[in-house]
């Protein structure tokens, strides 16, 4: 399984449309070769390099920016600015949508990352990403990971 995107590469810079500092709207991305035994999809996108004063503030490791599954495992592109259809998870600011790159000190990196599943997830909207990643265990199928960075602009 492969997840890819026109709007950066694999490693590339995240464009600022799609963080705090431009629209703050979604990238587009593109699914491939989803396994044929899949039921959904969970799409994970958070942001490991969050400094220590943010993990004592929030009491947390990571920042998860968006959360969905029982995404169709027919779905090939999900389109800019748009959630797939699914259901959707809080994000560490506790809104249920995407929450764009806003790192507070330096460059992050940014993982989205896809799981194809053996069944769908039996969760409420709104559930946290922990929940959702508890549910999965033992049900992935496939996973993909998409890494992009940012480092927003001194002013």
């Amino acid at each position: 399984m492969k997840l890819t995107s026109p709007a950066f590469t694999d490693g590339g810079m995240i464009p600022s449309k799609y963080t705090c500092d431009g629209e703050n709207s979604s990238p587009p991305l593109s699914i491939f070769d989803v396994p044929a035994k899949a039921k959904t999809l969970v799409l994970i996108m958070d942001d490991p390099d969050i400094p220590d004063f943010v993990k004592q503030k929030f009491n947390i490791q990571m920042w998860d920016h968006w959360v969905i599954w029982n995404i169709s495992p027919t779905t090939k592109k999900i389109t800019e600015g748009k959630n797939p259809i699914g259901k959707l998870g809080k994000n560490t600011s506790g809104k249920s949508i995407y929450g764009g790159p806003c790192p507070p000190d330096r460059e992050h990196r940014y993982f989205f990352k896809l799981y194809a599943l053996d069944t769908e997830l039996d969760l409420p909207e709104g559930s946290s990403k922990a929940e959702v990643e508890r549910s999965m265990e033992g049900h992935i199928l496939a996973e993909a990971k998409l890494m992009g960075r940012y480092e927003r602009v001194k002013k």
